[in-house]
């Protein structure tokens, strides 16, 4: 690959990452197909495009601690319960066809923008809700659950745990998408990273410009998601999770 080339990757890991971090995920929309069309197959792009976007959760984690918008248990939270389900998902899509999870990847992913969509209010406003210790175990299964895709499939977990802490634990968008950015994007991230490292071939010549790109493109979309109102951020999700439901079903 001629510099030409590792100067698109670049340019494709900053455009896909900037919305992903402003959106609270998304970036396999843009970018995992994009390395397919270049030239990966399925397996090589989707390990290579996993180990870019720890990146992202690093530039977004680098500024978020600077924004404020935290919370340590429900961090602690995601981790825990979605870290074992990432390693699960790994090895899960190894022998299942691909084509298939990503139709009901997709079917899911639709039915978030249209639950968005029809529920103007919500996520506009934070109202802490199912803190108690019932409230946080069902969270927790269904992170777990999440996890598992994000293991399988990288494009559109973070979607899922962005609507999921808005939903059940009942945080405003802004919120939602920093403890994603932080938890999916660094943690959950490392942890598939490691664990497709380990059993799947990465293209490890296109990974420094797909990583400076993650980075940089995980920082600016922190730092727009920090600046917008709650509403625009909501927008930007429901077009993300739309997009990404129309590349998962139509292929």
């Amino acid at each position: 690959m001629d510099y030409t080339q590792q100067i698109l990757l670049f340019l494709i890991a900053v455009v896909a990452n900037w919305f992903s971090a402003l959106a609270g995920g998304g970036a396999g929309l843009i970018q995992l197909p994009i390395l397919i069309f270049m030239g990966l197959p399925f397996p090589l792009a989707l390990a290579t495009h996993k180990i870019a976007t720890v990146a992202l959760g690093a530039g977004a984690t680098l500024r978020h601690l600077r924004g404020g918008y935290l919370e340590r248990r429900v961090l602690l939270l995601i981790l825990l319960a979605g870290g074992p389900g990432v390693i699960g998902g790994v090895f899960f899509i190894l022998d299942v066809d691909p084509r298939r999870a990503e139709i009901a990847l997709g079917v899911l992913t639709l039915a978030l923008a249209l639950y968005s969509w029809f529920k103007p209010e919500l996520g506009l406003q934070a109202e802490p809700r199912h803190r108690d210790i019932r409230g946080l175990l069902l969270g927790a299964l269904v992170l777990t659950l999440i996890g598992f895709g994000n293991g399988a499939l990288s494009a559109g977990s973070g979607l899922f745990v962005t609507l999921w802490l808005v939903h059940w634990f009942g945080l405003e968008y802004k919120t939602a998408v920093a403890q994603t950015l932080v938890a999916v994007g660094l943690g959950w991230n490392t942890i598939g990273a490691l664990t497709m490292g380990g059993v799947a071939d990465v293209q490890w010549s296109w990974i420094p410009a797909l990583v400076l790109g993650s980075l940089a493109g995980g920082y600016l979309g922190a730092h727009t998601s920090i600046q917008a109102g709650n509403r625009t951020i909501k927008r930007v999700y429901e077009l993300v999770t739309l997009l990404v439901a129309l590349k998962l079903l139509l292929g």
